[in-house]
């Protein structure tokens, strides 16, 4: 028997476009550039196949009796969600509205490059009811961005975000510091490059290297030199200092925003372990403890849903204990924190030890919530492995 629907409440949409015009050394994402890709997944065929997954997602939920009220957030990720067509990122958003109404005010993201967005093209997205562009900036000094394979003009970010601002869109702007070879000048010159566009929202994150990368293969061969972490820390205050000069503060470790209204809700969704769909090849979706992750391959991707299948690689119900694991991890990294309610008794001891080392806010403790001062920013994964169970 089908179970009576249940009233899930707000939802979160995540559309993975995994298409990229050039693939970066640092990248570690699940993307493709044309010459890796096979039959059934190409970029024209791409909005088809994801509709058709929301289609098949909505009917899965529905046959585990979950009903949800309304999305409240939409973010189009990559890849470079905007090397399709406007019209083609649109037509996918206005599919979505005919499963589940769009909440008045959603918030719907779209990440892209300074050099994939057009006057015209960012209109259509704003007129299409994309509230928010998220521009992948990662450096204003030509050097820094070679080392990271970008391949934009840096002088194109400014343009792109007053084309942004011309169409109503609220803008964000991505860094990354602690790419080898970059100085704290550099740092210093990106970050007031972005802030110098009048923009309300900026992350800034330290530079991962992953194993299977370009950039990892670099760093083995000597042609690289390994971030140093005492170097990445001085950057991090100095990305904080900077925008906290300019009126941005922070509100989770890597991100920044010049009033609540600014943050990016979608995140802080992830951040709070709300429930979310992931669509698109790779995509990750989680619901009510419940995580699923689809296929990575396009081609693959593409074949399963002309076949009518979910294309779901596999999926995990996730155990109580590592719920709360994953809790502690993701609330404390935000400003609101973590309710010490939430830390095992067991632990609780090293909420004190973290507060005289001056890693928790003493005032937001004393009102039982864990919050994370800037040095705790900067040791959080030290704090976060003393909290859980």
């Amino acid at each position: 028997m089908t179970p009576a629907p249940t009233r899930g409440g707000d939802l979160s949409v995540y559309i993975h476009v995994p298409f990229c015009a050039v693939r970066c050394g640092y990248c570690d994402f699940n993307t493709y550039t044309a010459t890796e890709l096979g039959g059934g997944g190409s970029q024209a065929e791409y909005p088809a196949n994801a509709m058709a997954e929301m289609d098949l997602t909505l009917a899965a939920d529905r046959a585990a009796g979950y009903e949800y009220e309304q999305i409240s957030t939409v973010f189009f990720g990559g890849g470079t969600p905007t090397l399709l067509p406007a019209d083609e990122l649109v037509a996918m958003l206005d599919h979505l509205r005919t499963l589940i109404p769009l909440a008045p005010d959603a918030e719907i993201t779209t990440e892209a490059n300074p050099d994939s967005v057009t006057r015209a093209s960012l209109s259509r997205l704003a007129d299409g009811g994309v509230t928010r562009v998220s521009i992948g900036m990662q450096s204003a000094v030509p050097s820094v961005l070679a080392t990271l394979d970008r391949t934009h003009d840096p002088e194109k970010v400014p343009q792109a975000v007053q084309w942004a601002r011309e169409a109503g869109l609220d803008v964000s702007l991505d860094l990354i510091y602690g790419t080898p070879g970059e100085t704290l000048a550099d740092v210093e010159t990106s970050v007031r490059s972005a802030l110098s566009c009048g923009v309300d929202h900026m992350s800034a994150y330290s530079l991962i290297i992953e194993g299977n990368t370009a950039m990892a293969r670099q760093l083995r061969r000597g042609e690289l030199q390994e971030p140093d972490p005492d170097d990445m820390a001085d950057k991090y205050e100095l990305v904080d200092d900077l925008a906290r000069a300019d009126g941005l503060s922070w509100y989770e470790v890597s991100n920044f925003a010049r009033t609540p209204a600014q943050r990016s809700r979608h995140n802080l969704a992830y951040w709070r372990g709300t429930d979310w769909w992931g669509i698109g090849p790779g995509a990750h979706r989680h619901r009510d403890g419940l995580r699923a992750w689809n296929v990575k391959h396009p081609s693959r991707y593409a074949r399963m849903l002309a076949a009518g299948e979910m294309p779901v690689a596999d999926s995990e119900h996730v155990a109580a204990e590592d719920r709360l694991t994953e809790r502690i991890m993701l609330e404390l990294r935000i400003v609101d924190g973590l309710p010490v309610d939430v830390v095992p008794e067991a632990r609780r001891p090293m909420l004190a030890v973290h507060r005289d080392r001056g890693h928790l806010d003493a005032a937001a403790l004393a009102d039982g919530r864990a919050v994370l001062t800037r040095s705790g920013r900067l040791l959080a994964d030290a704090v976060i492995r003393d909290l859980v169970p």
